[in-house]
């Protein structure tokens, strides 16, 4: 989410601003004179943990029926690997 907000109220809350940005990812747009200057993000990349895979998985369409089919007829045909020598 991001929130607009003065280069003074910024200044004047800076441990609390870098501190919704670590932990709750939330952005701030820094306004001078109601104008756009800076923004203040989250650096790298976001964790991503088991909570947000499963809220991806649950968004992606289930396969048909005929996609399981097809998946078991080409597993049943897959060549024997051979054993390693080592």
């Amino acid at each position: 989410m991001k929130s607009n907000i003065s280069a003074t109220e910024a200044a004047r809350r800076f441990s609390d601003i870098i501190n919704r940005v670590a932990y709750r990812d939330e952005e701030f747009v820094v306004e001078r004179g109601g104008e756009a200057v800076c923004m203040i993000v989250p650096a790298g990349p976001r964790p991503f943990t088991l909570n947000n895979l499963a809220d991806l998985l649950s968004t992606i369409p289930k396969p048909d029926p005929a996609f399981w089919d097809e998946v078991e007829a080409l597993a049943k045909h897959q060549p024997n690997v051979p054993e390693p020598s080592w």
